[in-house]
Order: structure tokens, then C-alpha cells, then sequence
């Protein structure tokens, strides 16, 4: 039996997202069981990533209910700046961490739970572009390749996907 079988996991998607911070946890977290789903504002959309790569959303965001899930990816680039602006991505995003479900992101993914008004508290990590915004929010700002504070798995960049995913499967193992 693959570790994640029967988990449910949300990731969002928009225009600009970073193409590697979306296509690599969603493959490792199937390939660990997961039935994994892409949202975004539109859904059967195309959203193009930052280089190029394209990702068919399978439902809007607004008709999804974080119920039906039992952990929020959230893949960075600059499609985070565009999804925080969505009162429903906001919404959902504290609906999983009332709920205490995982919440994991990367790189400029963190501008969303900052929108979302979530991470005071807690230690994280980000890309340095987003560390002020981090900061000046309340959270504890680390310089490591992944970080699991509670229900929060962050890391910084690409080249952390390694970490980031393996850290991913290994939480979501043990619920």
C-alpha cells in the first residue's frame, strides 16, 4: 500500500505560477498515493506557467470546500500574488489551518497564508524576496531548505523540492 493512499490534496494554480514548484510535488504526492487536485479561479482553465509550462486546472477555487481535502499545497512564482487577492483562496487557506490540516508552501507561496492572516507564530522559510513580508507578519524568518513548524511545511526555492516533497509524504504518513 502506497503511504498517502486514500489523502486528498489541493493545489492551486494560476498564471505565473513556478512550473517546478507545481508539477514535482504533484507527481511525487500521486506517486505516493494521493489523489491530488489543481484549482484555480477558473476551472478547465490553462494557466501558463513562469516558463511557459501549461497546467489545466480541474475545478474553480471558489466551488471547492477545504472538507473535501485533507492538505493545501501551494506552489510559488508569481501566481501567489494574483490567488491572495481571491477572498475564497484566503478563506480556504484558514479553513485548513483551523482545521489544522497541512498547509505547505514555497517560495513566494507564503504571500498567500500572510493574506490569509495565518502565520504569526510560526517559523518558516521563504525565497529572501518574501522574507520582510514574512517578518513584518508575525512569523519566525529561518534560512533552511525545509521547515515543519505544526501544521506548516515551508522551504525557499527549487532546488529544495527534494526536502520539501519527502518532508510532505512523511507528515501527511503519519495522519
Amino acid at each position: 500500500m502506497k503511504p498517502l493512499s486514500g489523502q486528498k490534496i489541493l493545489l492551486f494554480v494560476d498564471d505565473i505560477y513556478e512550473d517546478m514548484e507545481l508539477w514535482y510535488p504533484k507527481y511525487r504526492l500521486i506517486e505516493a498515493g494521493a489523489e491530488v487536485t489543481v484549482a484555480g479561479p477558473e476551472a478547465k482553465k490553462i494557466y501558463k506557467g513562469k516558463h511557459g509550462y501549461p497546467c489545466k486546472s480541474d475545478f474553480s477555487i471558489s466551488s471547492l470546500s477545504e472538507k473535501d481535502f485533507d492538505a493545501l499545497v501551494i506552489p510559488g512564482g508569481f501566481a501567489p500574488d494574483q490567488l491572495r487577492r481571491s477572498l475564497k483562496v484566503k478563506e480556504l487557506t484558514r479553513q485548513f489551518h483551523e482545521s489544522g490540516k497541512l498547509i505547505a508552501f514555497i517560495c513566494h507561496a507564503g504571500w498567500i497564508p500572510i493574506s490569509a492572516g495565518i502565520v504569526k507564530g510560526f517559523r518558516v522559510t521563504s525565497t529572501p524576496g518574501i522574507m520582510d513580508d514574512l517578518i513584518n507578519a508575525g512569523a519566525s524568518w529561518v534560512d533552511e531548505s525545509v521547515v515543519t513548524d505544526r501544521n506548516f511545511i515551508t522551504s525557499r526555492r527549487p532546488d529544495d523540492l527534494p526536502d520539501f516533497c519527502a518532508e510532505i509524504v512523511t507528515y501527511l504518513s503519519k495522519k
